[in-house]
């Protein structure tokens, strides 16, 4: 080997344990890492190297700029709700644990197989954690199936995560061509139902039945809040409990105004009419989460005369001061919205329950804390001035777009159809559809740039980099010698070895890193063989993805971990055994499908 190769293979070494170690972030330690080899090939000039034009070339890898686009994609359908459409009524009421983790793993990986599997745990998370407290279910039962969901259903097609893209990216245009939208599907399928029978026949004897290990502290502040059901909506006919708005965490509804009469202590059996006034009274996040329910709206029409449009608004915190000139009126006589610019939608009055009176009719008292529906410039031209105390922005809490959410829908259909049939290539087609979804409002264009996680780009472009370097300097051609030889020369016995390599790198590192590092020893493996290279490629995709044994490997696991107050032993003992089942479906049935000759 070169002296080049060494240094490269030292990079390596010293990336995995920076990595492992937690040194720094990811994307830190694999952008200094290729600095280092970018920097040592301009001093002693070699071609073994990469340059610093050849380092930087992966920001411009095509798996990397249609990870980027999908983000925002992806930002259209959460914004205008088209997830929660599809999830909810499936979701329903479960029977059992199994039922409940059936209800939640089969949306879930079909999400995954079309979506970043990242944001929809992170929309998953909040819904689970409610829905086990309203059924009185294991939440730690259900937070691990829901990564490992997410994580085998991303396995099913070329889109369903990153590290397809990035592996796709790093293929001969040969090889690219034969990998199609549902090429990896032969085994992410299988892989899929097997996690998910393995979960329902297991968890419950190997997942802990844990209690988060937060301290959850009562929020002191309740408010009144009125909701109405929109006529012909989606809530509208249905049940309490059909709606959903039965056994609500931190609120509960107080009474029905219909038509001049009032109904309280309502059942989970009355029935929802459209013209209805809800009255609750809740905690702040119930209250945000009841703005985003499709068909319900705020029951004062005040909300529509604002001057900016809805989907710009957000919801902001404000405690009347003494000398706001609106003490002692009502907020209706007092002109708020004309004053302010802003709609008060709840009222918290220190411990009281305001449910005898319209939010319109209460009369403000120094010290209510009121929660408004209003511009993002509110805060900023009331932090300064005398009327509010304690001016805040409330997080996540954007009115929904419910009327785009078939739009977005459609978008996302098209995008995967034209790519499934081969007209448009993932990138072109990925671009359109973000595009579309700005285009028709699904989601603003501040909403894609925040969409997109730079520091996943900066973690997967480093990564190439990398990896270029290891072909360059000839380190994957003499670690694909060195796995040649141990195997004996046989393929099936290289591609265990291969896969091993990428799992164990993914429990360690990053899944995207550890198939961007494992890519060219395995396209060196397969020249070295004189073998096809893509039952290699198929496998590095399958095993980069397929981690459950610790919660480092993949993000979604780590996403759970606090939450589900899990310990590193519960991956240990629940996914190391599927780690061993996928593996060997992989390896057993790559070859079978895509011949090595």
């Amino acid at each position: 080997m070169t002296w080049e190769s060494w240094v490269t293979i030292g990079v390596v070494v010293l990336i995995i344990i920076g990595l492992v170690r937690n040194v720094a972030g990811p994307d830190v330690i694999l952008l200094g890492g290729l600095t280092l080899l970018m920097t040592l090939a301009s001093i002693f000039q070699t071609d073994l190297l990469p340059s610093p034009a050849r380092a930087v070339a992966g920001f411009g890898n095509d798996g990397l700029i249609t990870v980027a686009v999908l983000y925002v994609v992806t930002a259209g359908l959460t914004q205008t709700g088209a997830m929660a459409l599809i999830v909810q009524p499936l979701l329903g009421r479960p029977r059992s644990l199994a039922s409940a983790q059936v209800r939640m793993m089969v949306p879930v990986a079909g999400l995954s197989a079309f979506l970043n599997n990242t944001p929809i745990v992170a929309m998953f998370m909040p819904v689970v954690n409610d829905w086990a407290k309203k059924y009185n279910l294991s939440a730690s039962r259900l937070f691990i199936p829901l990564s490992y969901a997410a994580i085998v259903g991303g396995t099913c097609t070329l889109i369903g995560t990153s590290t397809n893209l990035v592996v796709y990216g790093m293929l001969g245009d040969d090889t690219r061509d034969r990998v199609g939208m549902f090429t990896i599907a032969w085994i992410g399928v299988p892989v899929a139902l097997m996690v998910m029978t393995y979960i329902l026949l297991f968890s419950k004897k190997l997942l802990p039945d844990r209690k988060t290990p937060r301290v959850e502290i009562e929020d002191p502040r309740h408010y009144t809040v009125e909701m109405m059901v929109e006529l012909n909506s989606a809530v509208a006919d249905k049940t309490i409990e059909e709606a959903g708005l039965r056994n609500l965490p931190g609120a509960y509804l107080m009474e029905i105004e219909r038509k001049g009469d009032r109904i309280v202590a309502v059942g989970p059996t009355e029935r929802l009419r459209g013209g209805d006034r809800l009255i609750f009274v809740g905690v702040i996040d119930t209250v945000v989460d009841l703005q985003r329910i499709r068909g319900l709206v705020p029951a004062t029409d005040q909300v529509f005369k604002l001057t900016d449009p809805r989907p710009n608004r957000i919801l902001v915190e404000a405690v009347v001061s003494d000398s706001c000139p609106l003490v002692g009126k009502s907020i209706r006589s007092g002109r708020f919205r004309t004053n302010y610019d802003a709609v008060v939608i709840a009222v918290h009055r220190n411990g009281q329950r305001l449910v005898n009176r319209k939010i319109g009719d209460i009369v403000l008292q120094a010290g209510d804390t009121l929660l408004i529906e209003t511009h993002p410039r509110f805060i900023e031209q009331q932090r300064d001035r005398r009327d509010f105390f304690l001016v805040s922005g409330v997080q996540n809490s954007k009115p929904i777009r419910h009327d785009r959410a078939w739009m977005a829908l459609g978008i996302l259909a098209a995008m995967v159809a034209v790519v499934s049939v081969g007209w448009l290539s993932m990138l072109n087609a990925a671009l359109i559809a973000a595009g579309c979804m700005v285009l028709v409002r699904c989601c603003t264009g501040t909403e894609a740039r925040r969409s997109i996680d730079w520091r996943v780009l900066l973690v997967i472009g480093a990564a190439l980099g990398v990896g270029q370097a290891m072909d360059l300097s000839g380190a994957a051609t003499s670690i694909a010698g060195f796995l040649i030889g141990l195997a004996g020369g046989h393929p099936w016995l290289v591609l265990l070895m291969v896969y091993l390599v990428t799992t164990m790198f993914t429990e360690m590192i990053t899944n995207n890193a550890a198939a961007v590092l494992v890519v060219p020893i395995a396209k060196a493996a397969a020249v070295g063989l004189g073998v096809d290279v893509l039952p290699f490629v198929i496998a590095i995709m399958v095993g980069a993805s397929a981690s459950f044994a610790t919660p480092i490997g993949y993000q979604t696991n780590l996403m759970v971990y606090g939450p589900g107050g899990y310990k590193f032993s519960d991956y240990l003992r629940f996914g190391l055994p599927m780690n061993l089942m996928v593996m060997t479906i992989t390896v057993l049935l790559a070859p079978m499908i895509w011949s090595f000759t």
